[in-house]
């Protein structure tokens, strides 16, 4: 037994997802109903019960952090010696494992990264292309092979060419890399996918003692798995049906780079005998956020309709403003973080979400002019920072000696010793981020249960690296809506939501319009209490229009701030140069709906 009880708490439909043990089961799980709390207590439940030896079980997560989330869970609730890992890191190491007694010799090493050897390879065919065309290439090659599909496949499906490279050129490049990269007996990230599907494809004896060692295998965001991964999979799996999938297809954002939902969608085909549950009581959200992002994706293959778990809506409709340029909009968006902040709101509840990087810097300026701390998701990981680094090292240093004070004022004196203060650094800077570093390991001492001791701490802080399970900064969050995936917030703004960026402009068809939609949708269901909203003009030649999704959500779950612009569609007002200045709304344009 687990000592944890995994039923505990669970709505009616997690509780069938996770007494569900055997068969083929499919969760079909929308934004912020508990997908991962599900995973775990269900493999809990299955240890608890004696259907899971924990060492018989795999756990597959996209991402070595989300993989190190799922550790982190299991053993919350009692269960160590799961295996929980990335499709890469799994392969990886069979290949490993295996590869020795197949070959006689070593598994060959992994390659540090395509963009450097494409170039050797260009040079030694006689191509000069730039850094950014060698960047589209090693995408192509990666597509390429998710897809499994070959060089001459590629050509057929993708026969535009490569920047100025024409696709026989690039073609050309494919096959000079390849040679290369043999040569050098080297492998890129596909290839261990590829050739660990390979070696249990082709040794019968390797294929059944790795089926011997896992016998369950649950996949999160299926949704997101390739062709490539899927054989993997069914390769791992063998005709046995001791298989659970957790997906939403409405969070498909990564078609570009391989994902194909339709193995989700089409699970149920695959596996007639299967149970396939559907999660649609959201915990996360308010029932008036829930409304607009059942309204964007009404009608689309998969669409769960999301139901808030609070009931009626308890905060205001999400709201739409529409500005002249961006940097009004970035100014816009700042004075009502610092209302909010003023209000009550901590700065770590509040994120402003955007399609491009490129539109983070006068979002970053618009705060700091604010005096509102923000940190830029995707930046350095929280425990390679120079100055997390040198605090752990003296706390562990501080852990071998004798303390004379308390473990928490301890910490606290180490942390001074290094810079830390009581009055943080003005907003805006690289003081100011390295105060919010030391501030987070501060706060985690803080919360640290009764008893611990400094080793302890440190020993915590080193699997926490290691799992990538970083510490909340007291700061606002700015993030692209891709790297937005799987978070959440009490209070999101959404910036740019205009033709040209939401979607984007090299959006062109239907599908890749469609994928815009999804990621629209998930930066909406970031969203728990609060969203807002907001689209500029620009200032190039051809002024932006609002965003056809806006049109697509409608008027009856939207309102607009101070009749800027209507919900379906924004007026292109002008505004007064001192309100544009403040980062005020434009004035109200006729037949706008009522202010939020």
């Amino acid at each position: 037994m687990t000592g944890v009880d995994p039923l505990a708490g669970l709505d009616e439909r997690q509780l069938e997802a996770v007494t569900t043990l055997r068969g083929p089961v499919c969760v079909l799980a929308g934004a912020g109903t508990g997908k991962t709390r599900v995973i775990t207590h269900r493999i809990a439940h299955g240890v608890d019960t004696g259907a899971y030896s924990p060492r018989r079980v795999m756990a597959v997560a996209f991402t070595t952090k989300a993989a190190g989330e799922l550790r982190g869970r299991l053993r919350a609730l009692g269960v160590q010696g799961v295996a929980a890992r990335t499709f890469h890191a799994a392969a990886l190491a069979q290949l490993n494992h295996f590869w020795p007694a197949l070959t006689g010799d070593s598994a060959p090493s992994l390659i540090d990264g395509k963009v450097r050897l494409l170039a050797h390879a260009a040079d030694g065919i006689g191509l000069r292309p730039d850094t950014a065309t060698l960047r589209d290439v090693a995408a192509g090659i990666e597509w390429r092979k998710v897809t499994m599909r070959s060089i001459e496949q590629y050509v057929r499906a993708r026969p535009d060419g490569v920047g100025g490279l024409p696709v026989e050129q690039v073609a050309d490049l494919h096959r000079a890399y390849e040679r290369l990269k043999d040569q050098r007996r080297g492998l890129d990230f596909e290839d261990v996918l590829l050739a660990c599907a390979g070696m249990l494809e082709a040794e019968p004896h390797v294929a059944k003692a790795v089926r011997e060692q896992y016998r369950h295998f649950t996949v999160d965001e299926y949704q997101d798995v390739s062709p490539l991964q899927q054989r993997l999979l069914e390769l791992w799996v063998g005709d046995r049906g001791e298989l659970c999938v957790v997906g939403d297809a409405s969070q498909t954002i990564y078609s570009f780079a391989g994902a194909d939902s339709r193995f989700l969608l089409e699970f149920a085909h695959r596996h007639p005998d299967g149970t396939v549950i559907r999660l649609e009581r959201n915990h996360r959200s308010d029932a008036a956020i829930l409304d607009v992002a059942n309204a964007l994706m009404r009608g689309r293959p998969g669409a769960l309709q999301l139901v808030s778990a609070r009931g009626e809506a308890t905060s205001p409709r999400p709201v739409v403003t529409g500005y002249e340029d961006d940097e009004a909009e970035a100014a816009g968006i700042a004075a009502r973080i610092a209302a909010q902040l003023a209000e009550g709101a901590a700065a770590r509840e509040i994120a402003v979400l955007y399609r491009a990087h490129a539109q983070s810097g006068a979002l970053l300026q618009a705060l700091a002019d604010h005096g509102v701390a923000a940190t830029v998701l995707g930046g350095a990981r929280f425990f390679d920072l120079p100055e997390v680094r040198q605090a752990v090292m003296a706390l562990r240093a501080a852990s071998v000696a004798p303390l004379e004070t308390s473990f928490l004022d301890t910490v606290r004196d180490v942390l001074r010793s290094l810079g830390y203060t009581d009055d943080p650094p003005p907003a805006g800077g690289a003081l100011r981020d390295a105060w919010e570093a030391r501030t987070a390991l501060l706060r985690l001492a803080e919360s640290a249960p009764p008893g611990t001791s400094l080793r302890g701490f440190t020993d915590a802080l080193l699997a926490r690296a290691q799992d990538q399970h970083e510490p909340e900064l007291g700061t606002v969050t700015l993030s692209t809506l891709h790297a937005a995936k799987g978070l959440e917030w009490p209070h999101v703004h959404i910036a740019g939501l205009a033709e040209g960026l939401l979607p984007i402009s090299y959006a062109t068809t239907f599908e890749q319009i469609d994928e815009e939609r999804r990621l629209a949708y998930v930066g909406i269901t970031r969203a728990g209490r609060t969203l807002s909203l907001s689209w500029s003009r620009g200032r190039g030649r051809v002024a932006r229009s609002p965003s056809r999704f806006l049109a697509e959500i409608g008027s009856r779950t939207l309102d607009a701030a101070h009749g800027s612009a209507t919900a379906a569609a924004p007026r292109r007002t002008s505004g007064s140069p001192s309100a544009r200045a403040a980062g005020r709304p434009s004035p109200a344009g006729r037949g706008a709906p009522r202010r939020g």
